[in-house]
């Protein structure tokens, strides 16, 4: 083949760096480039992103990597793409992209059965006092059925409060409605009658916390949204209420859920994502009454296979000039 692509437009010969490694199957079909990986397999400082990248065409990453404006700066003349294995991309300066003229690329759609999957393991889990039973059952110290051992918390009849009605979040919705929960929702707008599944909109989230027997943050990440789990709002939901976030880490104020899970406040949590991750919290290690799992929502091998992919058609597209669905800018 000629050493253009098949639109004339750019090189075949593109280099691309891993910022992270990618799934297999992923990595062996961006094999159509020249590959760069990073051999720590861990997240990158910006200055050491750019160093590493120096030179590449493309950069294939993910969630938590920040890609800010100093990054565009340093590869500046080279830098062609990013694809981002995320449906978050607020680690991606896109202003500074736009500037640069760097296409950016997500993966949005494919990933939300996975990620409802295990708001739904997480909720379980937390009402369940799932954390305890596998440790007392593991630690050897189980003495038989005790009619009052380890009592939770049913889900029927319950009230769900969702933040972020999005795909993920009515794929959640259509999962609670099978365990016989009402459904409640707030989103910046009201949903369509078809979308909403049956659930209540309140157009005040502190509207829906008050009515939030089990609160589950899937809202995007959003500065606005920083700290929104805060003292004053867990005081607006209703007694032994059950907390569960995949979102953001961020999303919540670690000081005052912590404080509401010692104190009674809340009866449990169930969280997959952190502040500061991976070096979280300490404190949670320490509560029984909280699930934990290693931001783990669309770890399935079908779903991260699928998030390469839409990146991998999104670049090819770029090459041929077309824009594709999943282009940020």
């Amino acid at each position: 083949m000629s050493d253009m692509t098949r639109s004339g437009s750019l090189p075949l010969n593109l280099k691309a760096f891993l910022s992270r490694r990618l799934p297999v199957a992923v990595e062996r079909r961006a094999e159509r480039y020249e590959l760069v990986r990073n051999p720590e397999d861990l997240i990158l400082t910006p200055s050491a992103l750019a160093e590493a990248a120096a030179g590449c065409d493309y950069i294939l990453t993910s969630a938590m990597q920040p890609i800010p404006r100093s990054v565009f700066e340093q590869l500046d003349g080279t830098l062609k793409a990013i694809g981002t294995l995320s449906v978050g991309h607020n680690h991606i300066d896109l202003d500074a992209a736009r500037e640069f003229g760097v296409a950016v690329f997500y993966s949005p759609g494919v990933l939300s059965e996975a990620c409802a999957d295990l708001a739904v393991m997480l909720l379980l889990n937390a009402a369940r006092r799932g954390y305890e039973a596998d440790a007392l059952m593991r630690a050897g110290k189980w003495t038989g059925y005790a009619p009052t051992q380890l009592l939770g918390i049913g889900l029927t009849g319950k009230r769900a409060g969702i933040l972020g009605m999005g795909r993920i979040g009515q794929a959640v919705a259509k999962r609670l409605r099978g365990f016989g929960m009402e459904l409640h929702y707030h989103n910046r707008k009201a949903l369509s009658a078809a979308d909403e599944l049956g659930a209540t909109y309140h157009p005040a989230a502190e509207e829906l916390l008050k009515v939030s027997d089990v609160l589950l943050l899937l809202t995007p990440g959003t500065s606005e949204l920083v700290n929104f789990l805060d003292q004053r709002r867990i005081a607006l939901l209703p007694s032994n209420a059950v907390v569960v976030n995949i979102s953001r880490g961020e999303t919540i104020h670690d000081d005052a859920l912590i404080d509401a899970l010692q104190n009674g406040r809340i009866f449990a949590a169930g969280l997959d994502v952190f502040a500061g991750e991976p070096n979280f919290d300490p404190r949670y290690r320490t509560l029984p009454n909280v699930f934990l799992t290693p931001h783990i929502a669309s770890a399935t091998v079908d779903t991260r296979n699928a998030m390469g992919y839409l990146i991998l058609d999104g670049l090819l597209a770029f090459e041929q000039g077309r824009k594709a669905e999943n282009q940020l800018c």
